[in-house]
């Protein structure tokens, strides 16, 4: 009886049908702001596995936290197709540079200086960023968002397309939408009352305010959280968040929240003497990859395809709607809020005079240049 390496051999086709867009390195459109490598993928033991690999398909940004840029975008979604299409690739991991931020949304940078006030020119940059979200949920490969630090924004919207989600305990996550001039219907909107339930849904989405990774454990956004600090050699869970109680005094649950006052300063001291260390992150990632790859691929793309149906109906049902929104936004709130954001400093801050704004259009103010310039940061510094 012949062996299946012997069968394989025999019967496999001496050519194979190129099913990419395009013939060519995802790197090389964005100057390597987004890297696509195939990681040899490992048995539950470790061991690597001849001919089959994970994808990696990583932002490489992180002077500005490793939010995506037009090219990035574009090829984000090549990267997705290449791996969806790769016989070989068993899993995608979509991950960031460094330790700070997995990604924080849009480059606020770019959408300041060109797409503010250009509201054509930033719808048809919503239909790529659309794109991109569809080809994270349309990967016929599962994917595994490893999230190396802040999710935030888009960055959030994009992770929870994800189908699972590993990330170390000093990763915070949530919107930022109202704060700085948008609406959280990149995604976040479809996929949140779906993951979270309608209340957590809505605290998220329009008070933006972030929480912490033990607190997405539970809330059920992410699948796994991983401890990244290491204190005298020795792994120690986020010491700005409560982590050793579950209740209150009033049976609340405090469980993932962030201490406040003196604990929570201590613990960004104790941070800052520490390590960082994302080995028990990668660690958790190659494991779930290695069972990943215990399964028969076209079952697991179908479950995939169904599990997937929940964020899909309302992604497809809303993403036209809230393109042409967002793209209508750029004359007046998001001009002014990504203005702010990319005009301010840690000294000034990122955000307008929001009760100035509310008072002028309470009284009939219309939107001109010089109101959005009385509103900058350092104008009303």
């Amino acid at each position: 009886m012949a062996t299946t390496d012997e069968i394989i051999k025999r019967t496999a086709p001496s050519h194979l049908i190129d099913h990419n867009l395009i013939d060519r390195e995802v790197e090389s459109l964005c100057d390597g702001m987004v890297q696509y490598e195939k990681r040899p993928a490992k048995r539950r033991d470790g061991s690597t596995v001849d001919g089959l690999y994970n994808a990696w398909i990583i932002f490489n940004n992180p002077k500005q936290f490793n939010s995506y840029t037009t090219d990035m975008v574009k090829a984000t979604i090549l990267a997705f197709r290449r791996a969806s299409a790769d016989r070989q690739v068993n899993a995608v991991v979509f991950t960031g540079v460094g330790e700070k931020a997995f990604c924080t949304g849009g480059n606020t940078k770019e959408y300041a200086e060109y797409y503010a006030g250009n509201p054509q020119e930033y719808r048809q940059y919503m239909r790529l960023f659309n794109d991109m979200v569809s080809a994270i949920l349309g990967c016929d490969k599962p994917v595994i968002c490893r999230v190396n630090g802040m999710r935030i924004g888009g960055g959030q919207e994009i992770g929870m397309a994800c189908d699972f989600s590993v990330a170390h305990d000093l990763a915070n996550f949530g919107q930022a939408g109202p704060k700085h001039g948008s609406a959280a219907i990149g995604g976040a909107t479809d996929f949140l009352p779906v993951m979270i339930g309608c209340e957590q849904a809505m605290v998220s989405g329009t008070l933006c305010e972030p929480f912490s990774a033990h607190k997405a454990a539970r809330l059920g956004i992410i699948a796994d959280v991983v401890p990244a600090l290491k204190v005298g050699g020795k792994f120690v869970a986020n010491p700005t968040v409560v982590t050793d109680r579950f209740l209150d005094e009033y049976g609340r649950v405090v469980h993932g929240e962030f201490r406040t006052g003196t604990q929570f300063k201590e613990g960004q001291a104790m941070i800052k003497e520490g390590e960082i260390d994302l080995s028990l992150l990668d660690q958790k990632v190659e494991e779930l990859c290695a069972k990943l790859l215990d399964t028969f691929p076209e079952c697991m793309t179908k479950s995939l395809e169904e599990l997937r149906k929940p964020k899909l109906n309302a992604w497809n049902q809303n993403k036209e709607n809230s393109r042409a929104w967002l793209a209508l936004n750029m004359m007046n709130e998001a001009r002014t809020g990504f203005r702010a954001f990319n005009e301010g400093t840690k000294e000034t801050g990122r955000e307008i005079d929001f009760v100035k704004l509310r008072q002028g259009l309470a009284v009939g103010t219309p939107w001109t240049e010089e109101l959005v310039d009385s509103l900058m940061p350092q104008a009303a510094r």
